[in-house]
């Protein structure tokens, strides 16, 4: 579900499969918290691959971006399917979460 990858100092975290509540949100949230111990306090989470995230993967991750920025890190968003972006947009969470469609302005997005 999780593969990471780096473009200069931003982490790139490819996310595949649902985002919900249990075991996807631990890993989601140990992901981040691992990287985060590392050092590496610029994420972008890649949602590409995400087809559906439900009330329990949506808290997950405001409360990853939240954490981080506690650290002086960054959470970002990227590729979002239609489904996830309505969701965001109908919670409001796109007012707290930034999202990008393009993963070049993402990563600048973080300087």
């Amino acid at each position: 579900m999780v593969k990471t990858r780096r473009n200069g100092d931003v982490t790139i975290v490819d996310l595949n499969g649902q985002i919900t509540l249990g075991e996807n949100c631990t890993l989601l949230r140990n992901t981040v918290q691992d990287l985060a111990a590392r050092g590496e306090l610029k994420i972008l989470l890649n949602l590409a691959d995400v087809p559906f995230i439900d009330s329990g993967g949506l808290g997950e991750l405001i409360a990853s971006h939240a954490r981080l920025a506690r650290q002086g890190g960054r959470l970002k968003l990227l590729h979002l399917n239609r489904r996830v972006n309505e969701l965001l947009q109908l919670t409001k969470a796109n007012g707290i979460l930034e999202i990008y469609t393009n993963e070049a302005i993402a990563v600048l997005s973080m300087e």
